[in-house]
């Protein structure tokens, strides 16, 4: 994990893609897009059936990294309103015993919008807490302070001839955008115009490393 400060509250950034914030104890992730796979099977695309189980996985490995208290999710938990339902039962069982052992949050998301089942936890909009909005996709009119997903942003950069691309956090003075957390997530690039329009270019992309927090500037 690694500290840095946004909007006078400090947090410490994940290599995998989520947000810890000591203050609280507190945990947050975003665009986890549960059983995402099993929605384009019923389309009639198929995909590797695992995509659940993997960032399943990858919630409880950060979970037991930073002991929260309370989790956020920032919208499009489950990659549609039906995803808790056709969860396997093993994967069902281990998410409702996450959401019965925490103070576990799931904000909508323009996938999740009409959430039903959401295997525990409360279900919210959008929540402000400590002077910081959580919602799903950044709003550039609110000039409060405010965590959010939706882009999924990642970096790509040419290292050694070679193009490398890694997930990364997208931070303005006002706005922070978490990366997508789930397993079979693509993603924006930091200079996509959509990202571009919700935030500017004033900002600098951040990847986490083990022991450092690499920054890369927007407008570079």
């Amino acid at each position: 994990m690694v500290p840095f400060s946004f909007a006078g509250h400090s947090f410490a950034a994940l290599p995998e893609g989520a947000l810890h914030w000591p203050a609280r104890r507190a945990l947050i992730v975003a665009d986890l897009h549960f059983e995402k796979a099993s929605w384009f099977a019923s389309v009639g695309q198929m995909l590797p059936p695992y995509d659940s189980a993997a960032t399943l996985v990858a919630v409880e490995a950060v979970v037991a990294a930073t002991d929260p208290v309370e989790i956020w999710c920032l919208g499009d938990s489950f990659h549609d309103s039906h995803g808790c339902d056709r969860l396997p039962a093993a994967e069902q069982a281990r998410l409702r015993a996450l959401t019965a052992a925490h103070r576990w949050t799931w904000i909508v998301g323009n996938h999740d919008a009409a959430i039903g089942n959401p295997c525990g936890g409360a279900v919210t909009d959008q929540a402000v807490i400590d002077g910081l909005v959580l919602r799903h996709e950044a709003d550039r009119r609110d000039l409060r302070p405010e965590l959010s997903g939706h882009f999924h942003p990642k970096l790509r950069v040419r290292v050694r001839g070679r193009l490398v691309s890694r997930r990364c956090f997208v931070a303005t003075d006002r706005k922070l955008i978490l990366p997508a957390f789930g397993a079979l997530t693509g993603g924006l690039d930091i200079d996509h115009p959509e990202i571009v329009r919700a935030v500017g270019r004033s900002g600098e992309a951040l990847v986490p490393l083990a022991d450092r927090l690499l920054r890369f500037p927007l407008a570079a």
